[in-house]
């Protein structure tokens, strides 16, 4: 959860460098915007590696039984062909 409140307080420090970027047309803050976005990114996908790691690793330790096959879509069904008109 520590990474997760690192997010939340990264996010709430841009909030200022958006407020200069955006009302008062400041550049500098918008370069602090960029490179805070970029460390934001950086974090998200950290996040998203533990939490897929976290995941796999309960579905690995739990059940032993595999998890059923996705089935395969149902091809889409052919239209009729109009009926002729005599």
């Amino acid at each position: 959860m520590s990474n997760f409140s690192q997010l939340k307080d990264l996010v709430m420090s841009l909030e200022a460098d958006f407020e200069k970027f955006y009302d008062k047309n400041n550049s500098a803050a918008g370069t602090r915007v960029r490179k805070g976005m970029q460390e934001l990114k950086n974090m998200a996908q950290t996040i998203r590696t533990e939490v897929q790691n976290a995941k796999n690793s309960a579905a690995g330790a739990g059940d032993a039984k595999a998890a059923p096959a996705k089935k395969a879509a149902a091809p889409a069904a052919k239209k009729a062909a109009p009926a002729k008109k005599k």
